[in-house]
């Protein structure tokens, strides 16, 4: 069964047609009895100039007989009684003056000529005396049909790529987040399934990172949350400065967690930044690496960006390092050219070079670390989010002596460039 919109598209492109076929008609029909009217009062003055009022029967009769013969047709002429003045070749009907022009039975073409003095000329003959064409209406009815049997295939393709595409979208909305419509061609519907393609493919990336990021939050939250509750039960029986210690400890974690997994969830969400300033790297990595014992140098280079999200990466690139490494732990900075480059490296056992692609996704456990260890958490997931927020990117490499580090390579700001 045929779609509304193909029904409707299809008979609005037959009601033009035939509107503009009308039209055409109207206007042909107009124009050629224009034509005819002109023609006859032409007609009419050649014909008085052959045979003026005052030429005698005689001579008429002549002339007459002259048309005859050269035309193979029949001619009389009468006065304004309707009486014959003369005529040559058959005898003409009765009724010949009743209709200026006519077809009768046969290949015979009658017609009637009023001079301007009043007298009439009939004429019967094979052809009529005047311009033939061919009918129009026809034309532009074979033109209307063979528009209308070529634009079928055309309308018809266009409404079933809506149609396919109309299906992926209900399709996507009864929650098969896979489904994908074709994006054939170069026109407005294949840009506008080219554009549900890739906000599915967003949207899609967001259910998975977010189904993701709950199970390993709820996975993660267990064990401080085991362990808040341990130590506050100890801690009511015998009140003790360790376990208020172990108990701040674990309410620090889950604050951490939580927090991380509210940033996670917002740089999801977000394509650009809401603010973006000139950040002078070497001094904010040299704020975070006082505060967490770590040396810092290198050169000055500034990067346009959030501070608050820079600060958390070098942030999380430096606890991480110093949680799962061997001091010393070092960071660098350095400009080359249009890029701000951030080494964060320790001299711990290192990541196996099969792992390095899995660092930077949410709750990864390298193998071989027990769970009591812990795991890599949201820090190096969110490390990546911020970069390519900021239009870089972050990688790991193994030092030719052991241990990790860390590059996170950012676009230098331009007056930093210049």
């Amino acid at each position: 069964m045929r779609s509304r919109l193909f029904l409707k598209i299809y008979l609005t492109l037959l009601a033009s047609l035939a509107a503009v076929a009308v039209a055409s008609a109207a206007f042909v029909w107009l124009g050629r009895g224009e034509e005819d009217s002109g023609w006859q009062g032409q007609r009419a003055r050649f014909i008085t100039a052959l045979i003026p009022p005052e030429m005698d029967r005689h001579s008429v009769e002549a002339t007459l007989e002259r048309f005859s013969r050269a035309f193979d047709a029949d001619i009389a002429v009468y006065d304004r009684q309707g009486r014959l003045i003369a005529s040559a070749g058959r005898p003409l009907p009765r009724d010949i003056g009743e209709g200026p022009s006519r077809h009768d039975r046969g290949k015979f073409h009658t017609m009637v000529t009023e001079l301007p003095d009043g007298r009439a000329v009939a004429a019967r003959m094979e052809r009529p005396f005047r311009p033939v064409g061919r009918n129009p209406l026809a034309y532009l009815a074979l033109i209307a049909g063979v528009i209308g049997l070529a634009a079928y295939p055309v309308v018809r393709h266009l409404t079933r790529r809506l149609e396919r595409l109309r299906a992926g979208v209900d399709a996507w909305g009864r929650g098969d987040f896979v489904t994908r419509v074709p994006a054939q061609g170069r026109d407005e519907v294949a840009a506008v399934a080219r554009s549900f393609n890739k906000a599915a493919d967003h949207v899609e990336r967001l259910i998975k990172s977010h189904r993701a990021l709950l199970a390993n939050a709820s996975h993660e939250l267990r064990s401080p949350l085991a362990r808040l509750r341990m130590a506050i039960d100890l801690y009511e029986q015998a009140p003790d400065g360790n376990r208020k210690e172990e108990i701040v400890r674990n309410l620090a974690e889950l604050d951490t967690l939580v927090e991380e997994i509210l940033v996670a969830s917002r740089l999801d969400h977000v394509e650009t930044l809401d603010v973006q300033e000139a950040v002078d790297v070497l001094a904010l990595v040299s704020e975070e690496g006082a505060r967490n014992g770590v040396d810092v140098s290198g050169a000055p280079a500034t990067v346009a960006g959030d501070v608050r999200l820079l600060r958390r990466l070098v942030r999380n690139l430096m606890q991480n390092a110093m949680r799962h490494g061997s001091p010393p732990v070092t960071a660098t900075v350095s400009l080359a050219g249009n890029k701000v480059e951030l080494r964060v490296r320790d001299h711990g056992p290192g990541i196996a070079d099969g792992e390095s692609a899995r660092l930077f996704e949410p709750f990864y456990r390298p193998s071989g670390r027990s769970e009591a260890a812990g795991g890599w958490g949201l820090g190096l997931a969110l490390v990546r989010q911020i970069a390519e927020r900021h239009g870089g990117t972050v990688r790991h490499e193994t030092p030719p002596d052991g241990g990790a580090c860390f590059i996170v390579t950012l676009p230098a700001h331009r007056s930093a460039q210049r």
